[in-house]
């Protein structure tokens, strides 16, 4: 048998994402790919690949999996409790796992979307230059759908991953009060101040309306513009107001174009904490300027990247493998 971990159990909407099908919108097809970006690339920095490399995502219930080869993994996302052959493991932190070995999880604590990262990413074919599932049109992924008992995913075995014990991250905690940073939408204009106002003081939750194309929101009803306006292309993050008022923030498998006006769209650092939120959990939104919003999503980038800085660095630490100890003493003889 080819490497492969096997789906014993799939857990709740279960599919593989990677970072998006991205330059096909024009053409009709979604760009899909994590709804939690940062998830995504955080796992995949902790197992040693490439920020976009494929990875398995869920919703509230993780898979049970099974390992045929040897790898190394990490969890990312909301709130749960993982298990590696019945023993606990932590999220944020890089594992070892051998053939034979068995993943599984506990229901989500906190949050929705959970992140499976595997060392070289998971081996399916690519479609439109993305290995993500956009099941509603069936592509991508493995069959264009959710992952379901039986399915083998392709893997490539690795035996070592340099800095293991130093792959971990600490992230800080999240303020009891969320706040959702936004720019203006091309309609900001066509609303009545009275709805902008409304917009930024008011506080929303999330409907029981949600799902990977987009998150209604529930809250005091918004004054919609009177004039019509030509369908345009749309935009992760989008806040589109429907004729009853309500908000709906656009997602990862959102239509390529629509013909609501957009009142704002939610900053993509802010993102993560949007679409990891319950239905219980009240949020607001605040204004900031587009070189704002561009800095935080720099600060983001740079923190990712001097977290794989970190782990290349922490490479010659105890353990040593020969070629490692060799590779310590070359390095002391460049600095001297």
């Amino acid at each position: 048998m080819d490497a492969a971990v096997e789906i014993l159990n799939p857990g709740l909407a279960a599919t593989i994402q990677d970072s998006g099908r991205w330059g096909y919108q024009r053409y009709g097809v979604s760009v899909s790919g994590a709804i939690d970006q940062f998830a995504l690339h955080l796992a995949n920095v902790l197992v040693g690949n490439n920020s976009d490399q494929a990875a398995i995502e869920f919703i509230l219930l993780g898979p049970k999996l099974k390992f045929n080869c040897p790898t190394f993994i990490a969890l990312t996302g909301g709130n749960f409790q993982a298990y590696l052959n019945q023993q606990e493991i932590a999220s944020n932190r890089a594992y070892q796992v051998f053939p034979g070995d068995i993943l599984s999880f506990d229901p989500m604590k906190n949050g929705r979307f959970g992140y499976v990262a595997f060392a070289g990413g998971i081996k399916t074919t690519a479609v439109l230059a993305s290995r993500s599932t956009t099941s509603r049109i069936r592509l991508g992924g493995l069959n264009g759908a959710t992952l379901t008992a039986g399915d083998f995913l392709p893997l490539s075995p690795v035996y070592r991953l340099n800095s293991l014990k130093q792959r971990y991250c600490q992230l800080p905690p999240l303020p009891a009060k969320t706040t959702l940073r936004f720019i203006r939408g091309p309609q900001w204009d066509s609303f009545s101040v009275s709805a902008q106002k409304l917009f930024c003081q008011q506080h929303f939750q999330v409907s029981n309306q949600a799902d990977r194309m987009g998150y209604r929101l529930t809250g005091v009803k918004l004054p919609v513009p009177t004039q019509s306006m030509l369908s345009e292309g749309t935009v992760t993050g989008s806040v589109q107001v429907t004729r009853s008022g309500q908000p709906i923030v656009l997602l990862a498998d959102r239509q390529t174009a629509g013909g609501y006006p957009v009142i704002a769209t939610i900053c993509a650092v802010d993102l993560p904490r949007l679409v990891q939120l319950s239905s219980q959990q009240t949020f607001g939104f605040t204004e900031i300027s587009i070189s704002q919003a561009t800095e935080l999503l720099r600060q983001q980038h740079a923190f990712l990247h001097q977290l794989q800085q970190r782990f290349y660095q922490q490479r010659y630490q105890l353990p040593l493998g020969p070629q490692q100890a060799a590779g310590q003493r070359i390095s002391q003889l460049f600095k001297h």
